[in-house]
């Protein structure tokens, strides 16, 4: 257990490497972001004739011609080529606890080196981190760092992972695939942290360099998803099902939103599609909502509902099920299916306990799913 002190001690010095991460890379101003822009050619496209291309990175498959900017406002054609616009220039850099991506099946108490651009190819409108992932690259405040230095920098500040996250790392997916594939050379392990909405194509290629991934299933209702998010159902659940056939290790974020996907019936379909589509190992992370960007006039998630949506999946067979952003320790603890006993004991990110040994529970021997190290 812990003591006040001692938790004190162990968030700041979070903080602290968050805030030494962020002086990494030399600040790129307009001038410079427009010379750097076109550097990249894009890995997944098609020309339709002289003048136009079709982006197919994601399902939006933008058509594109010279002038006009992607929907995830991060890839314009020139020359008749597709360029990403920002590789290598990410808006945001830090060091975070790996529960807070989150991924808690993996390294628990490990550091995970953290990276993002503008842009994203969603509109969630409960976005809250829409200062970022809802502006052009030109409005965000970028450095330069590329793939090599940020792996550096993830040795140096002792992460033993880095997370592609914040906005929407497929929107940055050249950025985020030649990274990860420097950082497996070296020993460090790669999470995708995502919304999901990406093609085949590209995803099974990223599989091949990506360890986990923590993936938004925002709500199991395709009218919902695209009023709310401007997705489609169809893609996002193809996109769970690849990435676990691929071997990546993957976690569920859900987050619960009042009057808009918090039906109870949908939350049991859901978690019945879980089990029977990835596993009843999968770890299923229920989020509390609090309103934000486009959604203000809504209240937070009550905890009467989000217990509630943890029973139905604990009664639908999933073994690991959480809670996230309340208050509450016992709702992010990890327990052993088998025994029931306690094993690992979060406040916050911060993990108190660990009683995971070689993989197994220490007290009944059950072998529990993840990477433990």
């Amino acid at each position: 257990m812990l003591t006040r002190r001692e938790f004190l001690k162990k968030t700041l010095a979070v903080c602290a490497a968050g805030l030494c991460a962020q002086t990494a890379g030399k600040l790129i101003n307009a001038e410079a972001l427009s010379s750097l822009g076109y550097s990249k050619e894009a890995y997944y496209y098609k020309k339709l004739d002289a003048g136009t291309v079709m982006c197919l990175l994601c399902p939006h498959k933008c058509i594109l011609r010279e002038g006009q900017r992607s929907l995830c406002k991060v890839r314009e054609p020139k020359g008749g080529k597709l360029y990403s616009l920002v590789y290598e220039l990410p808006c945001s850099v830090h060091v975070d606890p790996i529960e807070k991506k989150p991924i808690y099946h993996m390294f628990p108490a490990s550091k995970s080196f953290s990276i993002a651009t503008a842009g994203c190819n969603l509109r969630c409108k409960f976005c809250q981190n829409w200062q970022i992932s809802q502006e052009y690259p030109e409005d965000t405040f970028n450095r330069y760092l590329s793939c090599e230095k940020a792996v550096d920098l993830a040795i140096k500040y002792k992460c033993r992972s880095i997370a592609y996250t914040y906005s929407e790392p497929t929107v940055f997916y050249e950025y985020m695939r030649d990274t990860a594939r420097e950082a497996r050379s070296r020993g460090i392990k790669n999470i995708y942290v995502t919304g999901g909405y990406i093609n085949q194509e590209p995803l099974h290629s990223l599989c091949e360099v990506i360890d986990a991934a923590n993936i938004d299933l925002k709500g199991f209702d395709d009218a919902y998803l695209r009023e709310i998010c401007n997705e489609r159902l169809e893609p996002l659940l193809a996109t769970i099902k690849t990435a676990k056939k691929k071997g990546v290790w993957v976690e569920i974020t859900n987050l619960i939103i009042p009057t808009l996907n918090d039906d109870l019936g949908m939350i049991r379909e859901m978690c019945v599609w879980i089990k029977e589509n990835i596993g009843a190992e999968t770890p299923l992370h229920f989020s509390r909502f609090w309103p934000m960007y486009k959604l203000k006039n809504l209240p937070p998630t009550s905890l009467r509902t989000l217990r509630q949506a943890k029973n139905i999946a604990t009664q639908s067979g999933l073994d690991f099920v959480y809670i996230g952003n309340v208050p509450e320790e016992k709702e992010s603890n990890t327990y052993c299916p088998h025994c029931k006993k306690l094993l690992i004991k979060r406040r916050g990110y911060i993990v108190t306990d660990n009683h995971i040994v070689n993989s197994q529970c220490q007290y009944c021997n059950c072998k529990i799913p993840g990477m433990w190290g």
